[in-house]
């Protein structure tokens, strides 16, 4: 037999034995406490598959992970029956993602049913793969709750991903990550529990802190707002339950997750009796493209979701924005016929069945922690222009609607292309290039090359044992040592810790170290100190871990490049567009404002107008346009001058804005003129609630004026036209209210 068939062979008798076990760690209310759960964790068998990590690394490698996963969840359940773990007890049980839609529940179900009393369960889901197999992991989730059982997302907080698809998953149970409560606070840490709190408030759900071993984490874990909490501190994990605790019933919240089926399209979410509005598709692209920049402000914890109807409209500007949205957000998918199941490195995609009415509908779906919105529309059908076919949408902010539609997208995504292991003679003695880096003689010529590439290569390259404490540097390159500013001798044998600093950004490092414990590659950019001066340099690094023929992690290679002049001047570049944006903001700002009165000029709000009249005609209803002149402004100009006057006219400015509503319009058209529209009015009752405005807004502006030792009165003469009875665009409009104007202002003439 040979070293590699071995490990295989082990993990096969495992399974065939049922060599596997469970042990059982307390959950603890923090305030009472009482002990309300038990976690089951896995055991193997003594030896080298008795760990969980070592455990299921072996399945993985052997494409025998669903195997293991079932064998360890029905001994947790068995095992929990048989330490009579019942209720008021739960039994926390931990499922691996990319094997819950495979797992056999009814088996599951039928061990909890046999118990004496019954078994209260929560399934853990941990956040590694969540973005994996998302349409099988809601579909499973939902299988889970149809049988009476809870939802645990566990780790939350040690990737971003967890965040962002909390919302889809609606856990009853969070589990915070050990580290919240065994690290010291940082700006990571506030925007996890910002999240996690929010979304406990809004759904009930229990925060449960993991980690706790001493009352320094105790109290971390109450300020965090959690009320479960697990940890040696409140007992090492056992084959039985605590000797003599006092037990209480876990109280889990009473909605779960937003029922959706499958077949359920995006559109058919919204509400009956929801308000739906028709537009052309010019106007749902600039919708869609506000609802896009948003979401990139939203950043890692973000889920996009959205339909193209045909591959067509898929653009290559589409396209160039969409590589940007998988840059900053969370999880990206994009759904259409013909689209493939990957339309760009990073969206995620479906393959639809012919009558699926997603092809039928423009959906975009923005949700994060904080933020939810969502643009569903129903395609009407219309020939004609491309830009010009009509849609019936809704723009929706109400978040269990936007929920549920983002389920219906995520739903339908296909998995994710699994990536083949490295091949076993790449990987049969990863050491062997280290040890004969240090002089071993016999060294084949392969062997020397890659050496000497390796001490030739301008970026650095760092390779860490990852079975021994602590996890030390074994070998390092010569552009490694610049990099580090420290010779060979004194790096080997050190964790690469010793290049951050206080200023290096603990969120980074975080998902470094996370990535590091999955045994997953790693990329990002952050700030490093060299030598013992601790210069700061910034380093863009790679990290690759190296699997042993069991498929463990043994090692990891580190490329670092310094990328400080790039990111230098990228800040710089940053610091100057937004110089740039700002003065051009105050550019603008003159451009479309009234200096004296700070209203809007005559630009800025045809402007607005225009934009008015646009949505009156989608939604049918009216505005009115008011010209306002002053009469008797010139004799107070003459009496007291050009200052009074000036004073004068921002007094009627603040008067106006005081009797107009939020959403209505106000400019000072210039000399004593001010224009006023009023915007989404009955078109039955338009004519006369326009009179009404303009009758208040002469009694306000006749009340006396105080301009410094005396008082003053005006007068003003309004003229009124309607849209749509007096002109459908804006210089009809003002020409008639103008003339109007003129005409009481001026009744004798004509």
């Amino acid at each position: 037999m040979t070293t590699t068939e071995a490990p295989a062979s082990t993990i096969d008798e495992v399974l065939r034995t049922g060599g596997v076990h469970s042990v059982y760690q307390p959950i603890v209310e923090l305030d009472t406490g009482r002990i309300v759960a038990y976690e089951a964790l896995a055991r193997g068998p003594h030896g080298p598959l008795h760990t969980p990590d070592a455990l299921f690394a072996a399945a993985r490698a052997a494409g025998r992970l669903s195997d293991l996963d079932a064998l360890c969840r029905a001994a947790a359940l068995r095992g929990a029956v048989a330490a009579e773990l019942g209720p008021p007890l739960t039994v926390f049980v931990n499922v691996e993602p990319e094997v819950l839609e495979s797992a056999p529940l009814e088996e599951l179900l039928a061990i909890a049913t046999t118990a004496p009393a019954g078994l209260r369960v929560v399934v853990e889901i941990t956040e590694r793969a969540l973005a994996t197999r998302p349409a099988d992991l809601l579909r499973a989730v939902e299988r889970v709750r149809e049988v009476g059982w809870g939802i645990a997302l566990d780790d939350v907080g040690a990737d971003s991903m967890s965040l962002a698809f909390m919302p889809l998953l609606r856990p009853d149970v969070i589990k915070l990550d050990l580290r919240l409560v065994q690290e010291r606070p940082g700006p990571a840490v506030a925007e996890i529990m910002n999240a996690v709190n929010g979304y406990a408030e809004r759904t009930g759900a229990v925060v449960l802190a993991e980690g706790i071993e001493d009352e320094a984490h105790l109290a971390m874990a109450s300020a965090l707002g959690a009320s479960l909490g697990q940890g040696w501190h409140f007992g090492r994990p056992a084959a039985a339950a605590v000797p003599g605790s006092t037990v209480g019933r876990l109280v889990l919240p009473s909605a779960g997750a937003p029922a959706v089926d499958p077949e359920d399209s995006p559109f058919s979410c919204l509400p009956a009796g929801t308000q739906l509005r028709t537009a052309p598709k010019a106007l749902l692209i600039e919708l869609s493209k506000h609802l896009e920049r948003q979401a990139m402000r939203l950043g890692e914890t973000c889920v996009v979701a959205a339909t193209f109807q045909e591959a067509r409209h898929f653009t290559p500007a589409t396209a160039l924005r969409y590589r940007d949205l998988v840059a900053r957000t969370g999880f990206v998918c994009a759904l259409g016929e013909d689209l493939p199941v990957e339309p760009l490195p990073g969206v995620r995609g479906a393959a639809l069945a012919p009558d699926d009415p997603v092809r039928g509908e423009w959906d975009v779906v923005v949700l994060s922690p904080h933020f939810s919105a969502a643009l569903l529309a129903r395609d009407l059908g219309d020939g004609g222009p491309d830009l010009q076919r009509r849609y019936e949408y809704a723009l929706t902010y109400q978040r269990r609607t936007v929920e549920q539609a983002g389920v219906s997208l995520v739903a339908r995504v296909a998995a994710q292309p699994v990536t083949p292991e490295p091949a076993a003679d790449l990987v049969e003695d990863p050491t062997a290039v280290v040890r004969r880096s240090e002089g071993s003689d016999g060294a084949t010529l392969q062997e020397l090359v890659l050496q000497r590439a390796l001490a030739a290569t301008t970026s650095g390259v760092a390779i860490a044992d990852m079975t021994a404490p602590d996890q030390p540097l074994v070998y390092v390159n010569a552009a490694f040592e610049q990099l580090a500013g420290l010779p060979t001798g004194k790096a080997l044998g050190r964790n690469c810790r010793f290049l951050q600093g206080p200023d290096t950004d603990p969120g980074v490092v975080a998902r470094m170290r996370q990535a590091i414990r999955e045994g997953t590659e790693f990329r990002a950019t952050l700030l490093n100190h060299r030598g013992p001066q601790r210069e700061p340099w910034w380093n863009e690094i790679h990290l690759a871990p190296v699997l042993d023929s069991s498929g463990l992690v043994v090692q990891y290679i580190g490329v670092q490049t310094d990328v400080t002049a790039r990111v230098t001047a990228e800040r710089e570049l940053l610091q100057e567009r937004d110089r740039t944006r700002r003065h051009l903001a105050q550019i603008e700002e003159l451009a479309y404002t009234d200096p004296l009165t700070a209203l809007p000029n005559r630009r800025r709000f045809e402007e607005r107008m225009e934009s008015a009249l646009w949505q009156a005609r989608l939604d049918g209803t009216a505005v009115a346009l008011l010209f306002l002149d002053l009469d008797g402004f010139k004799a107070v100009n003459d009496a007291l001058g050009h200052a009074a006057g000036d004073e004068l006219l921002q007094v009627v400015a603040d008067r106006l804005r005081g009797r107009l509503r939020r959403g209505d319009l106000l400019a000072r058209l210039g000399g004593d003129e001010f224009l006023v529209g009023l915007v989404g009015l009955d078109p039955a009752t338009a004519p006369g609630e326009a009179a009404r405005v303009a009758d208040q807004l002469q009694a306000v502006l006749t009340e006396p004026v105080t301009l410094g030792a005396g008082t003053v009165q005006v007068r003003a003469s309004v003229g009124v036209s309607v849209h749509p009875d007096d002109g459908a665009e804006f210089g009809p409009l003002l020409h008639r209210a103008d003339a109007r104007m003129y005409a009481r202002k001026h009744p004798a003439v004509g």
